[in-house]
């Protein structure tokens, strides 16, 4: 499969999850963990944008979620989703941060990579 095959549906989706990982970069973007713990708006903005990655993610279809490669585990960022949406009180902002950090320009590159196949 190929971007070029890629549903509509597909396509949109992996363009919201770069679009909102760039968002999330840019919020990111300088800041430590101290300064993102104390930085309210941002922890809520981020942990929304990744509760909507997270659900761009289910919305993809198995066969084309796995252009993103065996480095996104689609499994593991739907099951966050769902702990975004009903644990958020248990998930500690440097969980939070490092998600930011290091896994969304994972999920990012991934994202961009399979609509340019």
């Amino acid at each position: 499969m190929t971007a070029s095959t890629l549903s509509d549906r597909t396509r949109s989706r992996l363009r919201d999850m770069v679009d909102d990982a760039d968002r999330i970069l840019g919020f990111v973007d300088g800041m430590t963990l101290a300064t993102f713990v104390a930085d309210e708006r941002t922890v809520f903005a981020v942990e929304r944008l990744l509760q909507r990655i997270t659900e761009a993610a289910v919305q993809i279809a198995p066969a084309e979620a796995a252009l993103l490669g065996p480095d996104v585990p689609v499994a593991k960022m739907r099951a966050f989703g769902n702990r975004l949406r009903h644990e958020y009180r248990d998930i500690a902002r440097d969980v939070i941060f490092d998600l930011a950090s290091i896994e969304v320009p994972l999920i990012r590159a991934a994202a961009e990579r399979a609509l340019e196949r």
